[in-house]
């Protein structure tokens, strides 16, 4: 394939991730107000007393996402900032019934039916701006967790209530945010952030104030035992890499592998890294590593030259952030491959995008993700999640409703920042999760399995595409 034909194809491919990635990002100033009660680092409860916390945070007075926004969630927004509870129920109630798969509605009313009462709160980081269908997917299952505890006796009798906040995905911003929270002594627990290298940038800000912070999607080797407060719901890379390097190496019966990934991503780095070393410990070998992010690659000569080399696996390590390029790049490889070279992925391949833009070049790729709606679809948490949203969620949404469970479980123990803590490095803590129970080892790493799906034609779906689980 000529290099013109590449561009071509590049070109359509990151204008079809754009235009499902949505726009950029809002920035609104948000002030505490006396609604906000919560248990900080004694037990007593206590009011933030009008605190600023920064333009990236809310608790349902200003929305953080851009785009067209229904008049009922206006007013029901609206009148949060004015106090007005039964109001602001009533909007928002009208509102979900309008689009009862927003999750930012949904937590709002949550917090909007507290009103003025005692509550716990917690807050959850997800880059509204530069990702806002991924945090949309992470809310979802905050959301269901949050309505879930508060419908059943809530935490020892108090409810639980969310703050939404967004940190566009950056490690400067989020730092910021971090600080910010760490301040802000209402706020017992954080659930986040997004990309492992903006987790790693916050760990120590986390760890100097003794806050926890859970992040239910950065995978990378380098957070496992960072801080005794950073811990996480998803498996981290050495688990998703020995996953993919045993199928390759026992189902596919397959030694030889080429690798494209983006070393200036330390989630995309550490599964490569992992991938290479599970392989050579099996007994095979990584011929040939390829730069995603070089100015000058090429997935046709790339290819070609992982074929001269015997590679007869092909293991992309994209990831997602604010640049769709790296991504694209990746489809890339997956279209002029042309399914003649078996295909392997990390989780950053794991969304609608491969299915539409890939197509039938995609089929039979095998894709390591941390849980998948087909491996127990009569589950509680899935019957419950299609009657919140009317469609089916991802493993975003439910790993985010394991951090959410976990937080709350610790909380009906001891509802102070230091007692969560305490509670989750505990060697007995275990609660039901979507699937699996939610405990963490040591490390601080989720003690729970990777899921392989494969890429299928499917014609009952809108792509004529699907994952669905590989029996093994």
């Amino acid at each position: 394939m000529s290099r013109k034909n590449e561009t071509v194809l590049l070109l359509l491919s990151l204008l079809i991730t754009l235009g499902l990635v949505g726009g950029g990002a809002l920035l609104f100033s948000h002030v505490f107000g006396k609604s906000f009660v919560g248990i900080g680092n004694n037990s007593s409860s206590t009011t933030t007393g009008g605190v600023s916390t920064g333009g990236t945070i809310s608790f349902g007075e200003k929305t953080l996402f851009s785009g067209k926004i229904l008049p009922a969630k206006q007013e029901g927004i609206e009148a949060i900032a004015a106090r007005n509870w039964s109001v602001a129920t009533e909007k928002l109630q009208a509102a979900l019934t309008q689009n009862r798969n927003d999750p930012e509605t949904l937590i709002f009313l949550n917090n909007a039916k507290i009103g003025d009462r005692k509550s716990y709160a917690i807050a959850v980081v997800v880059p509204t701006g530069t990702s806002p269908n991924g945090s949309l997917e992470v809310l979802r299952g905050v959301a269901q967790a949050q309505i879930e505890t508060n419908q059943t006796g809530n935490i020892n009798g108090v409810p639980l209530k969310v703050a939404i906040v967004n940190d566009n995905n950056q490690e400067d911003q989020a730092q910021q945010v971090a600080s910010t929270l760490v301040n802000t002594p209402e706020i017992l627990a954080v659930i986040g952030h997004w990309a492992s290298q903006v987790t790693l940038a916050v760990a120590p800000i986390y760890d100097e104030g003794k806050l926890v912070a859970i992040s239910p999607v950065s995978t990378s080797v380098k957070l496992s035992g960072i801080s005794p407060y950073i811990f996480r719901t998803v498996p981290s890379d050495y688990i998703a890499a020995r996953a993919l390097a045993n199928y390759m190496l026992t189902n596919l019966q397959q030694k030889n592998a080429a690798v494209f990934f983006n070393p200036q991503s330390a989630y995309s780095q550490s599964l490569k890294s992992e991938f290479v070393t599970a392989v050579l410990l099996g007994g095979g070998k990584v011929t040939s590593e390829f730069d995603l992010s070089d100015p000058s690659f090429s997935p046709a000569n790339s290819i070609n030259q992982a074929i001269k080399q015997g590679a007869k696996v092909l293991m992309l390590a994209p990831n997602t952030g604010s640049s769709t390029s790296i991504i694209d790049k990746a489809l890339q490889v997956v279209q002029v491959n042309r399914r003649r070279l078996q295909l392997l992925g990390g989780d950053a391949i794991y969304n609608s995008t491969t299915l539409e833009v890939a197509g039938d070049a995609a089929v039979n790729m095998v894709v390591a993700i941390p849980w998948d709606i087909d491996t127990d679809p009569k589950s509680q948490f899935v019957r419950q999640s299609r009657q919140f949203w009317g469609a089916e969620v991802n493993w975003r949404t439910a790993l985010a409703y394991n951090a959410t469970k976990a937080l709350t479980a610790a909380m009906q123990k001891s509802p102070t920042r230091e007692g969560i803590q305490q509670t989750l490095t505990s060697t007995d803590f275990s609660t039901p999760g979507a699937a699996n129970p939610v405990q963490f080892l040591p490390s601080g790493d989720s003690n729970a399995p990777v899921q392989l799906v494969q890429v299928v034609r499917q014609v009952n779906t809108s792509t004529g595409y699907d994952f669905v689980p590989v029996r093994q």
